[in-house]
């Protein structure tokens, strides 16, 4: 059984006209935020947000645009009840393990809702798939945006594999792997709002070097180039919180054999080569991707995206569920937006819409374009 620590009903006249009650507290340690429409219609958007940087303030429990963030489903008349998580950077697993308590608590408070979809961002999108393919008896249907779609060790090899190829060909920009993967020095998460300076002295740096390799190398990841800083400054954030999650690099490149750059010899010759310390398996094995999905899911991706690129956005989730046999239970949508998770609450609004007349008609909804 799930402890509850506390709760706190508060009457929000001065949030947002659309917001006339809001729920807050903790369970287990993971702050929460449920959101009541003036026109509750006794529905529900259980929402899981993305990445958030260690130490950053969470966006759900303590922002004030939050009720703007979920303006197209309370405006539907859904409430939105979201946890902070027990813990921030790589936290698929307690995502879904603690949007799935917080979905219990709404349960035994007010009863079970008419019915309840899933909606995510970015790492929130995966926590989305997952529950889909772990507790989809308990949702109507799932807007993944943007999602963390891949199995979650892919996509974090992706980023070990974009730093140790950049630091072999533009050595002494960022520390190196070894260094970021060695716990005797003290750990201190970067500050995300440092970021816009530091990624100008990135671009300066890698310009200085070679410009015309920046662009090439960019291509290779699926970047715009200038783009390319800021997604190695994100980049890193990343490894070194996995690298204090896991006691250890959980990753092994020693066999790698890198392409698609202008000179692959080069990369692979100057290329940073880590063998694996610790086991994958001990962050990446609960909720790992499988495409079993039996619930209606409508997956939104940008046509760009520099954190993650459409192929493994979608592609590689839209295979796992062909394997599976489940594409009846799957439509993806796209839009030309040019950046991660850049989409307008019209495109989101007409997204949900398509997914709530799915699951209202048994009509699948249509793959393809949102304006």
């Amino acid at each position: 059984m799930k402890k509850l620590l506390f709760f706190l009903l508060i009457p929000c006249l001065s949030f947002d006209q659309n917001v006339s009650k809001i729920d807050t507290g903790a369970i287990i340690g993971a702050k929460y935020r449920i959101l009541f429409p003036e026109n509750w219609k006794g529905k529900l958007v259980m929402y899981a947000h993305g990445y958030e940087f260690m130490g950053a303030k969470p966006r759900q429990s303590e922002s004030s645009d939050f009720p703007k963030r979920m303006a197209p489903f309370l405006e539907r008349g859904f409430a939105v009840a979201a946890s902070d998580y027990r813990v921030q950077g790589y936290s698929l697993p307690e995502g879904v393990d603690d949007t799935e308590a917080l979905r219990g608590y709404f349960v035994k408070k007010y009863g079970k809702p008419d019915s309840t979809f899933m909606v995510g961002h970015s790492l929130g999108g995966g926590v989305t798939l997952a529950m889909m393919e772990n507790f989809g008896k308990n949702y109507h249907g799932a807007l993944p945006l943007c999602p963390l779609s891949s199995r979650p060790y892919l996509q974090c090899r992706k980023e070990f594999d974009m730093y140790a190829t950049f630091n072999g060909l533009f050595p002494n920009v960022f520390k190196s792997l070894s260094e970021i993967f060695d716990l005797s020095k003290p750990y201190q998460a970067q500050d995300a709002r440092k970021m816009v300076a530091r990624a100008m002295e990135i671009r300066k740096a890698i310009y200085a070097k070679d410009s015309a390799l920046a662009v090439a190398f960019a291509k290779r990841f699926d970047l715009k180039a200038d783009d390319l800083p800021f997604s190695l400054f994100f980049n890193e954030n990343v490894l070194r919180d996995l690298a204090q999650k896991t006691g250890g690099n959980p990753f092994d490149n020693t066999n790698t054999l890198y392409s698609g750059f202008p000179n692959d010899l080069a990369v692979n010759q100057k290329a940073e080569r880590l063998a694996a310390t610790v086991n994958p398996e001990s962050i990446f094995s609960k909720y790992d991707r499988t495409g079993n999905v039996n619930t209606p899911v409508v997956a939104m991706h940008t046509i760009y995206d520099q954190l993650i690129p459409p192929t493994y956005g979608i592609v590689n989730f839209e295979n796992m569920v062909h394997k599976q046999g489940k594409d009846a239970y799957f439509t993806v949508k796209y839009t030309n937006g040019q950046g991660h998770c850049n989409f307008t609450n019209s495109q989101t609004a007409q997204a949900f819409d398509e997914l709530r007349s799915w699951v209202k008609t048994g009509v699948k909804a249509k793959a393809g374009f949102v304006e």
